[in-house]
Protein backbone atom coordinates (compact mmCIF):
# COMPACT_ATOMS: atom_id res chain seq x y z
CA UNK A 1 0.00 0.00 0.00
CA UNK A 2 1.00 3.48 -0.79
CA UNK A 3 0.41 5.88 2.52
CA UNK A 4 0.38 9.78 2.07
CA UNK A 5 -0.28 12.45 4.67
CA UNK A 6 -1.23 15.81 2.95
CA UNK A 7 -1.66 18.45 5.31
CA UNK A 8 -1.11 22.45 6.86
CA UNK A 9 -0.71 23.38 10.39
CA UNK A 10 0.38 26.49 12.70
CA UNK A 11 3.83 26.60 11.29
CA UNK A 12 2.89 26.32 7.45
CA UNK A 13 0.00 28.46 7.44
CA UNK A 14 -1.65 31.92 9.01
CA UNK A 15 -4.76 31.50 10.95
CA UNK A 16 -7.15 32.78 7.72
CA UNK A 17 -5.88 30.23 5.17
CA UNK A 18 -6.62 27.71 7.68
CA UNK A 19 -10.26 28.23 8.00
CA UNK A 20 -10.44 28.14 4.36
CA UNK A 21 -9.67 23.76 5.33
CA UNK A 22 -11.27 23.58 8.24
CA UNK A 23 -14.19 21.08 8.70
CA UNK A 24 -16.86 20.15 11.79
CA UNK A 25 -16.94 17.28 13.56
CA UNK A 26 -20.55 16.36 12.15
CA UNK A 27 -18.57 17.47 8.32
CA UNK A 28 -16.15 14.61 8.28
CA UNK A 29 -18.24 11.90 7.39
CA UNK A 30 -19.84 12.95 4.07
CA UNK A 31 -16.59 14.63 3.34
CA UNK A 32 -14.98 11.61 3.35
CA UNK A 33 -17.07 9.40 1.16
CA UNK A 34 -17.07 11.72 -1.35
CA UNK A 35 -13.37 11.94 -1.33
CA UNK A 36 -13.65 7.59 -1.42
CA UNK A 37 -15.48 7.97 -4.84
CA UNK A 38 -12.81 10.13 -6.00
CA UNK A 39 -9.41 8.14 -4.63
CA UNK A 40 -11.18 4.78 -4.71
CA UNK A 41 -8.79 4.15 -1.37
CA UNK A 42 -8.49 4.64 2.11
CA UNK A 43 -8.71 8.09 3.66
CA UNK A 44 -9.06 9.91 7.22
CA UNK A 45 -9.58 13.73 7.44
CA UNK A 46 -8.27 15.47 10.65
CA UNK A 47 -9.05 19.11 11.25
CA UNK A 48 -8.44 21.11 14.59
CA UNK A 49 -8.11 24.81 14.93
CA UNK A 50 -4.34 24.34 14.24
CA UNK A 51 -4.54 21.50 11.47
CA UNK A 52 -6.00 19.80 8.49
CA UNK A 53 -4.97 16.70 7.66
CA UNK A 54 -6.07 14.19 5.19
CA UNK A 55 -4.62 10.89 5.49
CA UNK A 56 -4.87 8.20 2.65
CA UNK A 57 -3.93 4.67 1.52
CA UNK A 58 -4.58 3.43 -1.97
CA UNK A 59 -2.76 0.01 -3.53
CA UNK A 60 0.49 0.36 -4.43
CA UNK A 61 0.07 -1.47 -7.64
CA UNK A 62 -3.23 -1.30 -9.79
CA UNK A 63 -2.71 1.87 -11.57
CA UNK A 64 -2.18 3.89 -8.19
CA UNK A 65 1.10 5.49 -7.89
CA UNK A 66 2.00 7.50 -5.33
CA UNK A 67 2.31 10.29 -7.58
CA UNK A 68 -0.87 9.89 -8.80
CA UNK A 69 -2.53 9.76 -5.20
CA UNK A 70 -0.75 12.82 -4.35
CA UNK A 71 -1.92 14.94 -6.98
CA UNK A 72 -5.45 13.83 -6.65
CA UNK A 73 -5.33 14.67 -2.80
CA UNK A 74 -3.61 17.72 -3.15
CA UNK A 75 -6.44 18.83 -6.36
CA UNK A 76 -9.06 17.59 -3.85
CA UNK A 77 -8.00 19.76 -1.06
CA UNK A 78 -7.18 23.06 -3.11
CA UNK A 79 -10.94 22.79 -4.43
CA UNK A 80 -12.25 22.17 -0.90
CA UNK A 81 -10.74 25.38 0.04
CA UNK A 82 -10.89 27.81 -3.17
CA UNK A 83 -7.39 27.61 -3.79
CA UNK A 84 -5.16 26.97 -7.03
CA UNK A 85 -3.41 24.06 -6.11
CA UNK A 86 0.43 25.67 -6.85
CA UNK A 87 -1.21 28.10 -3.48
CA UNK A 88 -2.11 25.20 -1.57
CA UNK A 89 1.56 23.86 -2.23
CA UNK A 90 3.26 26.67 -0.36
CA UNK A 91 1.37 26.22 2.40
CA UNK A 92 1.17 22.50 2.93
CA UNK A 93 3.49 19.15 3.39
CA UNK A 94 3.42 15.92 1.54
CA UNK A 95 4.82 12.87 3.27
CA UNK A 96 4.86 9.54 2.34
CA UNK A 97 5.62 5.93 3.53
CA UNK A 98 7.75 6.22 6.84
CA UNK A 99 7.09 9.70 6.66
CA UNK A 100 3.67 9.74 6.65
CA UNK A 101 3.41 7.34 9.70
CA UNK A 102 6.26 9.33 11.54
CA UNK A 103 4.14 12.41 11.34
CA UNK A 104 0.96 11.03 12.34
CA UNK A 105 2.83 9.21 15.63
CA UNK A 106 4.10 12.63 16.44
CA UNK A 107 1.12 14.36 16.02
CA UNK A 108 -0.83 12.39 18.24
CA UNK A 109 1.98 12.42 21.02
CA UNK A 110 1.72 15.83 20.78
CA UNK A 111 4.89 16.59 19.53
CA UNK A 112 3.81 18.30 16.18
CA UNK A 113 1.38 20.88 18.64
CA UNK A 114 1.99 24.40 19.20
CA UNK A 115 1.74 23.48 22.93
CA UNK A 116 4.29 20.77 23.32
CA UNK A 117 3.08 17.51 24.85
CA UNK A 118 -0.89 19.19 24.80
CA UNK A 119 -3.08 16.25 25.01
CA UNK A 120 -6.29 17.10 23.24
CA UNK A 121 -4.60 16.29 19.80
CA UNK A 122 -5.08 12.89 20.91
CA UNK A 123 -8.73 13.01 21.20
CA UNK A 124 -9.38 14.39 18.24
CA UNK A 125 -7.05 12.18 16.51
CA UNK A 126 -8.78 9.18 18.07
CA UNK A 127 -12.28 11.10 17.47
CA UNK A 128 -11.47 11.39 13.21
CA UNK A 129 -10.38 7.90 13.02
CA UNK A 130 -13.84 7.26 14.74
CA UNK A 131 -15.36 9.49 11.50
CA UNK A 132 -13.62 7.80 9.02
CA UNK A 133 -14.60 4.32 10.00
CA UNK A 134 -18.17 5.37 10.11
CA UNK A 135 -17.98 6.74 6.76
CA UNK A 136 -16.52 3.51 5.48
CA UNK A 137 -13.39 4.71 4.64
CA UNK A 138 -11.03 3.13 7.12
CA UNK A 139 -9.14 0.37 5.97
CA UNK A 140 -7.02 -2.18 7.06
CA UNK A 141 -3.64 -0.21 6.71
CA UNK A 142 -4.61 3.13 8.24
CA UNK A 143 -6.48 1.65 10.70
CA UNK A 144 -3.04 -0.74 11.80
CA UNK A 145 -1.05 3.08 11.42
CA UNK A 146 -3.37 4.93 13.83
CA UNK A 147 -3.63 1.89 16.35
CA UNK A 148 -0.14 1.80 16.45
CA UNK A 149 0.36 5.75 16.54
CA UNK A 150 -2.36 5.90 19.86
CA UNK A 151 -0.21 3.22 21.43
CA UNK A 152 2.98 5.45 20.92
CA UNK A 153 0.95 8.11 22.14
CA UNK A 154 0.40 6.52 25.09
CA UNK A 155 4.03 5.48 25.92
CA UNK A 156 5.25 9.15 25.17
CA UNK A 157 3.13 9.97 27.71
CA UNK A 158 3.71 7.63 30.57
CA UNK A 159 7.54 7.10 29.84
CA UNK A 160 8.16 10.79 29.31
CA UNK A 161 7.46 14.59 30.79
CA UNK A 162 6.46 15.75 27.51
CA UNK A 163 3.73 17.94 28.64
CA UNK A 164 5.59 18.58 31.83
CA UNK A 165 7.66 21.70 30.67
CA UNK A 166 4.91 23.52 28.14
CA UNK A 167 1.95 25.97 29.47
CA UNK A 168 -1.37 25.24 28.04
CA UNK A 169 -3.27 27.89 25.46
CA UNK A 170 -5.73 28.91 27.84
CA UNK A 171 -2.94 29.32 30.40
CA UNK A 172 -1.38 31.48 28.24
CA UNK A 173 -4.44 33.53 27.66
CA UNK A 174 -4.37 34.20 31.59
CA UNK A 175 -0.93 35.38 31.61
CA UNK A 176 -1.82 38.17 28.24
CA UNK A 177 -5.13 39.34 30.18
CA UNK A 178 -3.33 39.99 33.46
CA UNK A 179 -0.59 41.88 31.52
CA UNK A 180 -3.40 44.04 29.89
CA UNK A 181 -5.60 44.37 33.45
CA UNK A 182 -3.29 44.40 36.94
CA UNK A 183 -5.95 42.72 39.33
CA UNK A 184 -7.84 39.97 37.43
CA UNK A 185 -10.32 39.76 40.02
CA UNK A 186 -12.08 42.80 39.49
CA UNK A 187 -12.33 42.03 35.55
CA UNK A 188 -16.11 40.74 34.04
CA UNK A 189 -14.90 37.74 31.43
CA UNK A 190 -17.27 36.32 28.88
CA UNK A 191 -17.06 33.04 27.35
CA UNK A 192 -18.33 32.83 24.05
CA UNK A 193 -18.93 28.74 23.46
CA UNK A 194 -19.54 25.59 25.42
CA UNK A 195 -16.71 23.31 24.15
CA UNK A 196 -13.88 21.54 25.36
CA UNK A 197 -11.54 24.77 24.86
CA UNK A 198 -13.56 27.27 26.41
CA UNK A 199 -14.21 25.01 29.45
CA UNK A 200 -10.47 24.87 29.65
CA UNK A 201 -10.26 28.65 29.62
CA UNK A 202 -13.11 28.97 31.87
CA UNK A 203 -11.38 27.19 34.59
CA UNK A 204 -8.04 28.90 34.00
CA UNK A 205 -9.87 32.40 34.65
CA UNK A 206 -11.76 30.69 37.31
CA UNK A 207 -9.05 29.71 39.06
CA UNK A 208 -8.00 33.78 39.04
CA UNK A 209 -11.57 34.83 41.03
CA UNK A 210 -12.52 37.24 38.77
CA UNK A 211 -15.67 39.46 39.56
CA UNK A 212 -18.00 37.90 37.67
CA UNK A 213 -18.28 35.26 34.34
CA UNK A 214 -20.61 34.71 31.76
CA UNK A 215 -21.47 31.95 29.51
CA UNK A 216 -23.12 32.76 25.84
CA UNK A 217 -23.87 29.36 23.59
CA UNK A 218 -25.90 29.24 20.27
CA UNK A 219 -27.62 26.08 22.13
CA UNK A 220 -28.96 27.60 25.45
CA UNK A 221 -29.02 24.08 27.74
CA UNK A 222 -25.18 23.55 26.95
CA UNK A 223 -24.45 27.02 27.67
CA UNK A 224 -26.21 26.94 31.03
CA UNK A 225 -24.91 23.79 32.09
CA UNK A 226 -21.37 25.06 31.99
CA UNK A 227 -22.34 28.14 33.46
CA UNK A 228 -24.19 26.24 35.84
CA UNK A 229 -20.53 24.35 36.52
CA UNK A 230 -18.58 27.74 37.02
CA UNK A 231 -20.99 29.40 38.86
CA UNK A 232 -21.48 31.82 36.24
CA UNK A 233 -24.43 33.58 33.73
CA UNK A 234 -25.29 32.26 31.02
CA UNK A 235 -27.17 34.11 28.16
CA UNK A 236 -28.37 34.39 24.89
CA UNK A 237 -25.49 34.47 22.19
CA UNK A 238 -28.21 36.83 20.50
CA UNK A 239 -27.42 39.13 23.22
CA UNK A 240 -24.13 39.35 22.76
CA UNK A 241 -23.67 42.99 20.77
CA UNK A 242 -25.93 44.47 23.08
CA UNK A 243 -24.40 43.34 26.51
CA UNK A 244 -20.36 42.98 24.88
CA UNK A 245 -19.82 46.16 26.74
CA UNK A 246 -20.12 44.67 30.32
CA UNK A 247 -17.27 42.68 29.26
CA UNK A 248 -13.22 43.65 29.83
CA UNK A 249 -12.35 39.91 28.65
CA UNK A 250 -13.85 38.11 25.97
CA UNK A 251 -13.00 34.30 25.16
CA UNK A 252 -14.24 33.13 22.33
CA UNK A 253 -14.49 29.40 20.35
CA UNK A 254 -17.14 28.04 18.50
CA UNK A 255 -17.66 25.59 15.64
CA UNK A 256 -18.92 28.97 13.64
CA UNK A 257 -17.77 29.05 9.84
CA UNK A 258 -18.48 32.91 10.00
CA UNK A 259 -17.48 35.36 12.60
CA UNK A 260 -19.92 35.76 15.19
CA UNK A 261 -18.49 39.18 16.73
CA UNK A 262 -17.94 42.23 13.94
CA UNK A 263 -15.94 45.27 14.13
CA UNK A 264 -19.34 47.66 14.44
CA UNK A 265 -20.09 45.41 17.74
CA UNK A 266 -17.09 46.00 19.47
CA UNK A 267 -17.04 49.50 18.00
CA UNK A 268 -20.01 50.10 19.80
CA UNK A 269 -18.73 48.20 22.93
CA UNK A 270 -15.70 50.42 23.40
CA UNK A 271 -18.04 53.46 23.00
CA UNK A 272 -19.96 52.40 25.66
CA UNK A 273 -17.11 51.40 27.78
CA UNK A 274 -15.82 55.05 27.54
CA UNK A 275 -12.41 53.94 25.61
CA UNK A 276 -11.88 51.54 29.03
CA UNK A 277 -9.93 48.54 27.19
CA UNK A 278 -11.14 45.24 26.42
CA UNK A 279 -8.99 42.02 25.83
CA UNK A 280 -10.03 39.46 23.27
CA UNK A 281 -9.17 35.98 22.88
CA UNK A 282 -10.54 34.31 19.52
CA UNK A 283 -9.15 30.38 19.52
CA UNK A 284 -11.70 29.58 16.63
CA UNK A 285 -10.53 28.31 13.08
CA UNK A 286 -12.08 30.02 10.88
CA UNK A 287 -12.30 33.19 13.05
CA UNK A 288 -15.35 34.30 15.34
CA UNK A 289 -14.18 37.69 15.78
CA UNK A 290 -13.79 39.66 12.30
CA UNK A 291 -9.25 40.38 12.25
CA UNK A 292 -9.96 44.44 11.61
CA UNK A 293 -11.02 44.52 15.72
CA UNK A 294 -7.30 44.10 15.98
CA UNK A 295 -7.28 47.70 14.17
CA UNK A 296 -8.86 49.17 16.80
CA UNK A 297 -7.12 51.50 19.65
CA UNK A 298 -8.61 49.89 22.65
CA UNK A 299 -9.00 46.35 21.44
CA UNK A 300 -6.47 43.59 22.07
CA UNK A 301 -7.06 40.71 20.13
CA UNK A 302 -5.08 37.53 20.31
CA UNK A 303 -5.43 34.71 17.74
CA UNK A 304 -4.36 30.83 18.05
CA UNK A 305 -1.21 31.75 16.37
CA UNK A 306 -0.65 35.28 18.60
CA UNK A 307 -0.33 32.70 21.51
CA UNK A 308 2.40 30.37 19.77
CA UNK A 309 5.16 32.59 21.09
CA UNK A 310 3.86 32.78 24.70
CA UNK A 311 3.22 28.85 25.21
CA UNK A 312 6.50 28.12 23.47
CA UNK A 313 9.22 27.78 26.33
CA UNK A 314 12.50 25.99 26.42
CA UNK A 315 15.38 24.11 28.32
CA UNK A 316 17.15 21.03 28.85
CA UNK A 317 14.63 19.21 30.26
CA UNK A 318 11.87 19.81 27.59
CA UNK A 319 14.74 18.94 25.26
CA UNK A 320 15.61 15.52 27.30
CA UNK A 321 11.80 15.04 26.89
CA UNK A 322 11.48 15.32 23.53
CA UNK A 323 14.68 12.97 22.48
CA UNK A 324 12.65 10.00 24.31
CA UNK A 325 9.98 10.74 22.70
CA UNK A 326 11.38 10.69 19.00
CA UNK A 327 12.78 7.61 20.35
CA UNK A 328 9.79 5.78 21.30
CA UNK A 329 8.18 6.89 18.01
CA UNK A 330 10.87 5.74 15.50
CA UNK A 331 10.21 2.43 17.35
CA UNK A 332 7.00 2.40 16.64
CA UNK A 333 7.47 3.40 13.10
CA UNK A 334 9.37 0.99 12.15
CA UNK A 335 7.48 -1.66 13.29
CA UNK A 336 4.35 -0.28 11.21
CA UNK A 337 6.88 -0.43 8.57
CA UNK A 338 7.90 -3.71 8.75
CA UNK A 339 4.05 -4.55 9.20
CA UNK A 340 3.38 -2.41 5.97
CA UNK A 341 6.53 -4.74 4.17
CA UNK A 342 4.99 -7.75 5.38
CA UNK A 343 1.55 -6.78 3.71
CA UNK A 344 3.06 -6.30 0.49
CA UNK A 345 3.70 -10.09 0.17
CA UNK A 346 0.36 -11.05 1.02
CA UNK A 347 -0.70 -11.61 -2.55
CA UNK A 348 2.20 -13.37 -3.32
CA UNK A 349 1.88 -15.79 -0.41
CA UNK A 350 -2.00 -16.31 -1.36
CA UNK A 351 -1.00 -17.27 -4.62
CA UNK A 352 1.46 -19.57 -3.39
CA UNK A 353 -0.62 -21.33 -1.30
CA UNK A 354 -3.81 -21.75 -4.21
CA UNK A 355 -1.17 -22.77 -6.63
CA UNK A 356 0.13 -25.56 -4.39
CA UNK A 357 -3.27 -26.35 -3.43
CA UNK A 358 -3.97 -26.87 -6.85
CA UNK A 359 -1.09 -29.45 -7.40
CA UNK A 360 -2.07 -31.31 -4.30
CA UNK A 361 -5.59 -31.48 -5.55
CA UNK A 362 -4.71 -32.82 -8.70
CA UNK A 363 -2.26 -35.57 -7.42
CA UNK A 364 -4.54 -36.76 -5.19
CA UNK A 365 -7.32 -37.44 -8.11
CA UNK A 366 -4.64 -39.26 -10.12
CA UNK A 367 -3.79 -41.52 -7.17
CA UNK A 368 -7.53 -41.99 -6.63
CA UNK A 369 -7.63 -42.69 -9.82
CA UNK A 370 -4.63 -45.51 -9.71
CA UNK A 371 -6.09 -46.77 -6.34
CA UNK A 372 -9.74 -47.41 -7.67
CA UNK A 373 -8.00 -49.67 -11.04
CA UNK A 374 -6.33 -51.64 -8.45
CA UNK A 375 -2.71 -50.34 -8.28
CA UNK A 376 -0.53 -51.31 -5.57
CA UNK A 377 -0.67 -48.59 -2.48
CA UNK A 378 2.62 -48.34 -2.37
CA UNK A 379 3.63 -47.47 -6.39
CA UNK A 380 0.40 -45.04 -5.72
CA UNK A 381 1.99 -43.05 -2.86
CA UNK A 382 5.39 -43.08 -4.71
CA UNK A 383 3.51 -41.54 -8.03
CA UNK A 384 1.81 -39.12 -5.82
CA UNK A 385 5.25 -38.55 -3.98
CA UNK A 386 7.19 -37.91 -7.41
CA UNK A 387 4.70 -35.85 -8.95
CA UNK A 388 4.37 -33.38 -6.48
CA UNK A 389 8.32 -33.23 -6.03
CA UNK A 390 8.16 -32.37 -9.93
CA UNK A 391 5.91 -29.74 -9.74
CA UNK A 392 7.54 -27.51 -6.79
CA UNK A 393 11.10 -28.03 -8.68
CA UNK A 394 9.60 -27.43 -12.19
CA UNK A 395 9.58 -23.28 -11.90
CA UNK A 396 13.01 -23.25 -9.96
CA UNK A 397 15.03 -25.49 -12.67
CA UNK A 398 13.33 -23.79 -15.11
CA UNK A 399 14.89 -20.69 -13.85
CA UNK A 400 18.46 -22.31 -13.38
CA UNK A 401 18.83 -23.53 -16.71
CA UNK A 402 17.23 -19.99 -18.74
CA UNK A 403 18.85 -17.90 -16.86
CA UNK A 404 21.02 -15.59 -18.55
CA UNK A 405 24.87 -16.48 -17.36
CA UNK A 406 25.94 -13.36 -16.25
CA UNK A 407 22.60 -13.90 -13.47
CA UNK A 408 22.74 -17.56 -13.27
CA UNK A 409 24.86 -17.40 -9.65
CA UNK A 410 22.51 -14.99 -8.14
CA UNK A 411 19.62 -17.34 -9.43
CA UNK A 412 21.61 -20.14 -7.97
CA UNK A 413 21.76 -18.35 -4.63
CA UNK A 414 18.27 -17.67 -4.29
CA UNK A 415 17.55 -21.38 -5.45
CA UNK A 416 19.72 -22.93 -2.91
CA UNK A 417 18.10 -20.30 -0.41
CA UNK A 418 14.82 -21.27 -1.29
CA UNK A 419 15.24 -24.94 -1.12
CA UNK A 420 18.37 -26.06 0.30
CA UNK A 421 18.39 -23.77 3.28
CA UNK A 422 21.26 -21.74 1.78
CA UNK A 423 23.66 -24.46 1.35
CA UNK A 424 25.03 -25.18 -2.10
CA UNK A 425 25.31 -29.10 -2.99
CA UNK A 426 28.63 -30.24 -2.25
CA UNK A 427 31.52 -29.87 -4.79
CA UNK A 428 29.69 -26.57 -6.29
CA UNK A 429 30.79 -23.04 -5.94
CA UNK A 430 28.07 -20.02 -6.17
CA UNK A 431 29.03 -19.70 -9.59
CA UNK A 432 28.36 -23.06 -10.21
CA UNK A 433 32.03 -24.22 -11.42
CA UNK A 434 33.72 -26.83 -10.63
CA UNK A 435 35.99 -26.87 -7.58
CA UNK A 436 39.17 -26.58 -7.60
CA UNK A 437 41.04 -30.22 -8.32
CA UNK A 438 38.12 -31.72 -10.35
CA UNK A 439 37.87 -33.06 -13.39
CA UNK A 440 40.84 -32.84 -16.09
Amino acid sequence: MSVLALGLNHTTAAVDLRGRFAFAVDQLRPTLQALHTRLAGEAALLSTCNRTELYCAVPAMGGHSAHQLQRQAVEWLANVGQVSPEELLRHTYVLQGDAAARHAFRVASGLDSMVLGEPQILGQMKQAVREADAAGTLGTTLHQMFQRGFAVAKEVRTSTEIGAHSISMAAAAVRLAGQLFEDLSRTRVLFVGAGEMIELCATHFAARTPRSMAVANRTLERGEKLASHLGAESIRLADLPHRLHEFDIVVSCTASTLPIIGLGAVERAIKARKRRPIFMVDLAVPRDIEPEVADLPDAYLYTVDDLSAVVQTAGSKRQAAVAQAEAIIETGVQGFVHWLDQRATVPLIQALQSQAEAWRHTELARARKLLAKGEDVDAVMEVLAKGLTQKMLHGALAELHSADPSHRPQVAQTVSRLFLRGELPPGRTSSGDEPTGGRS
